[in-house]
C-alpha cells in the first residue's frame, strides 16, 4: 500500500473517527504485521497532543493460550488491563492476521472459557463508551491471509480496502460527513418504528425496537463504516432466520447457520458445517442466546462477501444480527462475552417491514420516509 494512503488513513482515524484532543489517553493496539500504519497512527496522535500506549502483539501466542492454559489460566482477567480500560480515553485496534484459521482446531469449549472470561472488560468498555467517556475505533490493515480469504490478489484487497473507506476521494472527511448526514436521515425514520420484520429465504423474523434507539455507524467506531442499527428489546424476537454468509468468529467458519426465537431466546441452533462450534458459543453464557443488536448494511460500494465481518456487515442491502453483548447506547441490556455478527443477504427477494409496512425490498429501501442511503466506496 502506497504511504500516502497508509498517511490518509491514520489521519482519519486519529482526527474523524476518535476526534483525538491534546492532553488524551490514546491507547493503540494491533499485530505487528499492522506496523505501517500503526507508526503512521502514532504519529499522527503525536501530533494532536495525545498521550499514547502502544500494544503490539505477535502471531501465534492466543493460540498457545488456547492450547496450554489451565482453568484456572482460561478465567483470569488481567487486573492490568481492566485497570487500563477503566482510564484510558480513546483505543484504536487494528486487525491483521498472518494465518486466519489459526483457531480451526481449537476447542470450542476451551475458546468460550477464555470469551467468557473477558466479559467484565467487554462490559467496561461498553458501557463507558455508551456514556461518551471512551472512544474506540477498528479497522483492518490488508495482509496477505485476509487477501487468500477474499479470494483476491493482495494488490487487489489493498485496492478494495482503500476505496470501501473513500480514501480515494479528495478529502475522505468531508465525503464520511455526508454519508453520516445521508444515513442520519435513516436513523431518524427508524426511530419511530416500534416492529421490524425480516423476510427472506428461510426467514421470517420479528423483533420490536419499541424505546430503543438506532444508532448511525458513519466511521466513527468501526471503519470503514456503513451501517444503522439497534439493540433488539431481548425478550421480543421471534422467528427463524438462515444466515446467507459463513458466519465467522474466532476464525473458525459456520456454513448454513440457522437460528430459531421463541421470546428471544435462541431455541434451536443448526449449520451445514460447525454446527457444534455455533452451539457452544450460543450456550457460552446467560446472554449468549439472545440477539444484542440487529442493524442493516448501508454502505452499497461494498458488493461481495470477503470473509471478514469489518465490511461483510455494511455490505449494502443486507441485515446482521448479533448474538451476546448489546451495545448501552441503543438502550440494549444484554450482557455476553461474545459479540457475534451474522449476515443475511436481502438483496436476491428479500423484504423488510417497519410496523406492517414494506419499507425495503431486494436490499433497496422503498419508503420515502426510509430514504436510501448515499453510495460509500466504489466496489
Amino acid at each position: 500500500m502506497a504511504d500516502s494512503r497508509i498517511r490518509k488513513l491514520a489521519q482519519l482515524l486519529v482526527e474523524y473517527s476518535l476526534g483525538i484532543k491534546r492532553g488524551q489517553v490514546l491507547l493503540i493496539r494491533g499485530s505487528a504485521l499492522a506496523a505501517p500504519l500503526i507508526r503512521e497512527a502514532y504519529r499522527a496522535a503525536l501530533r494532536r497532543g495525545a498521550l499514547i500506549e502502544t500494544h503490539v502483539g505477535i502471531e501465534g501466542l492466543e493460540e498457545i493460550f488456547l492450547k496450554e492454559a489451565s482453568p484456572a489460566q482460561l478465567a483470569w482477567v488481567s487486573p492490568t488491563r481492566r485497570y487500563q480500560i477503566g482510564r484510558i480515553d480513546a483505543v484504536l485496534g487494528i486487525w491483521a492476521e498472518g494465518n486466519t484459521r489459526s483457531f480451526t482446531n481449537a476447542d470450542p469449549k476451551r475458546m468460550a472459557e477464555a470469551a467468557k472470561a473477558s466479559k467484565p472488560i467487554m462490559k467496561r468498555l461498553l458501557d463507558r463508551a455508551a456514556k461518551g467517556k471512551l472512544k474506540w475505533a477498528s479497522t483492518l490493515w490488508p495482509t496477505n491471509a485476509h487477501a487468500q480469504e477474499a479470494e483476491m490478489s493482495l494488490a487487489e484487497y489493498e485496492e478494495f480496502v482503500f476505496t470501501a473507506g473513500l480514501l480515494d476521494e479528495r478529502d475522505p472527511i468531508a465525503a464520511w460527513k455526508a454519508i453520516s448526514r445521508s444515513q442520519q436521515a435513516l436513523t431518524r425514520a427508524l426511530n419511530r418504528v416500534k416492529e421490524i420484520r425480516i423476510v427472506a429465504e428461510d426467514t421470517d423474523l420479528t423483533f420490536s425496537c419499541e424505546g430503543r434507539k438506532w444508532i448511525n455507524c458513519d466511521g466513527h467506531e468501526n471503519f470503514p463504516d456503513g451501517e444503522v442499527f439497534t439493540g433488539p428489546l431481548e425478550r421480543s424476537v421471534n422467528g427463524h432466520v438462515r444466515f446467507s454468509f459463513p458466519a465467522i468468529e474466532y476464525g473458525r467458519e459456520v456454513i448454513g447457520a440457522f437460528l430459531e426465537f421463541v421470546d428471544g431466546r435462541v431455541v434451536k441452533a443448526s449449520a451445514e458445517k460447525g454446527e457444534e462450534f455455533l452451539e457452544e458459543m450460543v450456550a457460552m453464557d446467560k446472554g449468549s442466546c439472545r440477539l444484542g443488536e440487529a442493524a442493516f448494511g448501508t454502505n452499497y460500494g461494498i458488493t461481495r462477501f470477503t470473509r471478514n465481518t469489518l465490511f461483510d456487515e455494511k455490505i449494502g442491502g443486507t441485515v446482521h444480527l448479533a448474538l451476546g453483548a448489546g451495545y448501552p447506547e441503543t438502550g440494549s441490556k444484554n450482557v455476553s462475552g461474545l459479540h457475534w455478527d451474522m449476515v443475511c443477504d436481502l438483496r436476491d427477494g428479500g423484504k423488510v417491514f417497519a410496523d406492517g409496512k414494506l419499507i425495503q425490498r431486494n436490499g433497496k429501501f422503498l419508503d420515502k420516509r426510509f430514504p436510501q442511503p448515499k453510495r460509500g466506496g466504489r466496489r
